[in-house]
């Protein structure tokens, strides 16, 4: 007979997946509104990035380095929850699909045309004919092996949109079993410049 506290463990979990799920949902269709962030408020990249590797340092499974390249102290002009949830689903993508001795960088730079963020890893990388189509909601490039890696397959979608709110655009490129970097790119009147 199975016990009643594996079965309650199980529930629970079903629970929190279906809670991040509505959760994402929501963000996703207040993200497709497609308007434009104002830009009157400064946030600050560099505490994006060390919340996002913190939380990916703490990640069950992952234990491989995670280093930051900040090469520039200019900030970004928009909504900071948003910009939050872009940093932190690149981030928690590379940890799911990096493997525990991999490697992952997040760069941010900053040059004539505007404000770039990367997110590299050494991970199991996506197949060509996938990558147009990995920002869809629900499209999992790997099938089944996403589903048991957790998440809800909104992630990179939310993403998009996010970004499009603040007039940048993502770039994607990724090769089978080499790995991946998700770029996002900032016009420079997103740009804090002093």
């Amino acid at each position: 007979r199975e016990d009643p506290r594996h079965r309650f463990a199980g529930a629970q979990e079903q629970a929190q997946r279906m809670f991040r799920l509505v959760e994402d949902l929501l963000q996703l269709s207040r993200l497709e509104s497609g308007q434009s962030v104002a830009r009157d408020r400064v946030v600050s990249i560099a505490g994006l990035i060390e919340l996002a590797r913190r939380d990916a340092q703490s990640s069950p499974g992952f234990g491989g380095p995670i280093e930051v390249q900040v090469n520039s102290d200019v900030n970004i002009l928009g909504e900071e929850t948003e910009l939050q949830s872009v940093v932190s689903n690149l981030v928690a993508n590379a940890v799911r699909y990096t493997p525990p001795e991999g490697e992952i960088t997040i760069r941010w730079t900053v040059d004539a045309d505007g404000g770039h963020l990367a997110v590299q890893d050494t991970g199991i990388g996506i197949a060509e004919e996938d990558i147009p189509r990995v920002t869809e909601r629900f499209y999992r490039a790997d099938g089944g092996r996403a589903r048991q890696r957790g998440g809800t397959g909104l992630g990179l979608a939310i993403v998009k949109y996010a970004l499009r709110r603040h007039d940048a655009e993502l770039e994607i490129q990724s090769r089978l079993g080499q790995g991946s970097t998700f770029v996002c790119h900032f016009p420079r009147d997103r740009l804090a410049l002093s």
